[in-house]
């Protein structure tokens, strides 16, 4: 079983990946000490499916449970739900030795570490994303956050987790949807750091729409380590080398929030946001033809959008605005001079982007 150490220090944690390692779970928390009462936080359709699993699994080595079930949905990620989850969780934490477990997808993990961060002023928080995307990428890496009205992710803190643990397993059971929103952004890994990665992705994309074990292994714990030698180099995003993770999201979380977070979801979007940034890359000469043919290509293959529809590129345009790499008025791409091959850039022209857009 792949076991991939995240070095911050005193804060250093492990990612744990591996096939029906679910139910050893209360094994690895007995080693950690972190207490002896888990504070479930999930939703109905992971509950369903893995909540006795998970209850037995911990049950089993003396932990208590309480499982608080919230929406499946981003309405989840909001400070009136974080709210009413603490004076939960405030009720249930009588003379206990508390801890909580982020059990779900990438809101169910931000929701979870967030709220873990700020009670008692932090108390610790163990990972076990649900989903492709979170396994690769959402759970790793503390950023803990909830929404605004007036936009995502806009209260938020960098909390890291105690342990993360990533049973491929449950991956069988996602919608082919789902399924496909994650290797988004396994794809990105390879564009930013791994052109092995982006080979294999190639030649064995077949597998992992079929949901091959190991090759859900090998990409999980592939992007894994890659997320963990970044986060560990640049924890909290001050020395611009965490930035890079961010390929494709500008654009991305533009076409997201044109489309009124229904039209596409966070994978689909960002596939359209790889794309928007390898056009820029081609059009300011920093990339050639033959690698951006390789990345619309494999884009393909999976299945994503490679082309926006039913969206206003004016939409998209004003939504980009408001992404977090802007500095003032001036924007911020991370683009592309090759596979693997990262350039961060500023002040793009508008009709640079304008064009990359209707290309896309």
């Amino acid at each position: 079983m792949p076991v991939i150490k995240v070095n911050l220090k005193k804060r250093s944690y492990n990612i744990m990946v591996g096939a029906g390692i679910l139910s050893s779970l209360g094994k690895y928390l007995q080693k950690l000490g972190i207490g002896n009462s888990a504070y479930i936080i999930t939703n109905n359709p992971v509950n369903n499916k893995y909540g006795v699993k998970l209850n037995q699994a911990l049950k089993k080595y003396g932990f208590t449970t309480r499982f608080k079930i919230v929406p499946d949905s981003e309405k989840s990620k909001a400070l009136e739900i974080a709210a009413a989850v603490i004076k939960d969780l405030a009720s249930y934490d009588r003379n206990r030795r508390i801890f909580i477990i982020a059990f779900g997808g990438g809101v169910i993990g931000d929701l979870a570490s967030f709220i873990a961060s700020i009670y008692k002023r932090g108390i610790p928080c163990v990972q076990i994303p649900t989903t492709l995307l979170a396994q690769v990428d959402s759970a790793i890496g503390g950023k803990t956050a909830v929404d605004l009205a007036q936009g995502k992710n806009l209260v938020g803190t960098f909390y890291q987790p105690r342990l993360v643990l990533s049973d491929v397993s449950i991956l069988k059971t996602l919608p082919l949807r789902q399924l496909k929103t994650g290797l988004a952004e396994v794809i990105k890994y390879g564009i930013i750091q791994d052109p092995y990665l982006f080979s294999y992705l190639e030649k064995k994309y077949k597998d992992l729409l079929n949901l091959k074990t190991a090759s859900l292994e090998f990409i999980v714990s592939r992007c894994s380590a890659i997320k963990a030698g970044i986060v560990g180099r640049d924890e909290k995003e001050e020395k611009g080398i965490r930035t890079i993770l961010n390929f494709g999201h500008t654009i991305g979380h533009a076409v997201e929030a044109a489309g009124g977070y229904n039209k596409y979801n966070h994978g689909e979007a960002i596939a359209l946001g790889m794309l928007a940034a390898t056009g820029i890359s081609n059009r300011l000469g920093l990339l050639k033809n033959k690698d951006a043919l390789r990345i619309a290509n494999l884009i393909k293959k999976i299945g994503l959008p490679t082309k926006i529809q039913g969206v206003a590129y004016q939409k998209i345009i004003s939504a980009h605005y408001r992404d977090k790499k802007f500095i003032g008025i001036k924007n911020r791409f991370v683009l592309i001079k090759g596979i693997a091959k990262t350039k961060i850039v500023e002040n793009i022209p508008l009709e640079i982007i304008k064009e990359a857009l209707r290309k896309t």
